[in-house]
């Protein structure tokens, strides 16, 4: 997730932990120790992302350093845990030092540390980028599927509580800033349809309003509420999304992932990719996906807010990339197909180390020569042959980096295309 739905998750958590140590003293909390703890739980969710520190070209790998790096080790419950225990034992130590510490204290800090922490892996695993939380008892990825990366609707349930909560003036003129940006960018970046744009806008209004309804001291555990919602929804619709495909592959194909993405603040209609394999060929297709279109919802709504999303080009840039029939069938709408042997990505892996280390990253890897004789490798999750930032470009020569560098033991999400016989 962006960092900015990261820091309104810390906020929350802490605003909920105010809640409980008041109810635990039976005192109001003073200001510096809400200050403390608004601060505790904003670092404590962003610090996964420390990673960003060194992932990049400070590896020696160049894109590979980012791509290998990011949601690496940071982003895996033995850091969560263990930087959540440091940062509670520095807090609990600077207030014993000057003397304000109460032992009532203690357990909400706890929390609100391990919580903070943890809901960057969860808000992390929701969407199609995935993480790798168990490290190093399991190396392997796992993908939410459910949730763009830049959820506008997650801003307007957790905006809104906080905006009340906050103390001081800038903070509130921030928070409404932060609030009418989201909103405005729905309407004019052109990136929702204008009717779930629309929707969006008046439920923020509504959600506003609902706030004077709600008692002071229940606004952020409802802020909480709202948020796991709509999580739940994005979730069940992924889930029926990711049916209704699987409903739709030919027997003669093994479906090996589908890759699903929301549209932004719109669980009624996912971009998808379809991983499959035929007894020679790798193959990959593209599609919109309403997912509700067959049930007790008008049918031509959902394929206006799912407009034929997968129209949009991804592979028509590769050789052998072919348009499929662009009719929503059943609430699947089928954009481009791209296949090769299954033998040539096995082949390119076992040549070539820039290959085999970008393979510990890329769910859905597509490639094609080129005029000069190299090789051009993207995740099709992030576009294809555009020069993105998952794409390398593999020439003929010497490994380029250096055998020393540090190549994390992540399991390759299309391990069972790599398996010595695949091909």
């Amino acid at each position: 997730m962006d960092n900015a739905t990261h820091a309104f998750a810390g906020m929350m958590l802490a605003d909920a932990t105010s809640t409980w140590i008041e109810r635990r003293t039976g005192v109001p909390l003073d200001q510096p120790l809400r200050r403390t703890l608004v601060a505790l739980g904003i670092v404590a969710a962003e610090l996964p992302d420390a990673d960003l520190l060194y992932s990049g070209p400070v590896m020696g790998m160049g894109k590979l350093g980012y791509l290998l790096h990011h949601r690496g080790h940071t982003h895996t419950v033995v850091f969560a845990v263990a930087s959540a225990l440091l940062m509670w034992w520095l807090v609990l130590s600077i207030r014993q030092r000057n003397r304000v510490a109460n032992a009532r204290e203690r357990l909400p800090l706890l929390v609100l540390t391990m919580a903070g922490t943890l809901s960057h892996l969860l808000l992390d695993f929701t969407n199609s980028y995935g993480v790798h939380p168990f490290w190093p008892i399991d190396n392997r990825w796992v993908f939410g599927d459910s949730v763009f990366i830049v959820e506008p609707w997650l801003w307007v349930v957790a905006i809104p509580p906080l905006l009340l909560a906050a103390r001081r003036t800038w903070t509130r003129v921030v928070l409404s800033l932060l609030l009418c940006a989201i909103l405005a960018a729905s309407w004019t970046l052109g990136q929702m349809p204008q009717q779930v744009a629309l929707v969006l806008i008046l439920g923020a209004a509504l959600w506003c309003l609902a706030q004077f309804w709600i008692r002071p001291s229940r606004r952020v555990w409802a802020g909480v509420l709202a948020w796991g919602a709509i999580e739940a929804v994005f979730t069940i619709s992924s889930d029926r999304a990711r049916a209704m495909l699987r409903n739709s592959q030919s027997p003669d194909e093994t479906v090996v992932d589908i890759v699903l993405t929301p549209g932004a603040a719109n669980p009624l209609c996912f971009d998808a990719l379809i991983v499959s394999l035929s007894a020679t060929a790798y193959r990959v297709r593209s599609a919109s996906v309403a997912p509700w279109t067959n049930a007790r919802v008008d049918s031509r709504s959902s394929r206006q807010a799912c407009r034929l999303r997968a129209a949009t080009s991804r592979f028509l840039a590769l050789t052998g990339a072919v348009a499929l029939p662009s009719l929503m069938a059943n609430g699947v709408t089928w954009g481009e197909q791209w296949s090769a042997p299954r033998s040539e990505l096995l082949a390119l892996a076992s040549s070539r180390c820039e290959v085999a280390a970008a393979m510990r990253y890329m769910r859905v890897p597509v490639w094609q020569r080129e005029s000069d004789g190299a090789t051009r490798l993207s995740d099709a999750r992030f576009g294809a042959g555009a020069g993105g930032f998952a794409e390398i470009r593999v020439s003929a020569g010497p490994c380029p980096f250096s055998p020393r560098v540090w190549i994390p033991p992540w399991t390759p999400p299309r391990a069972e295309t790599l398996a010595p016989g695949s091909g």
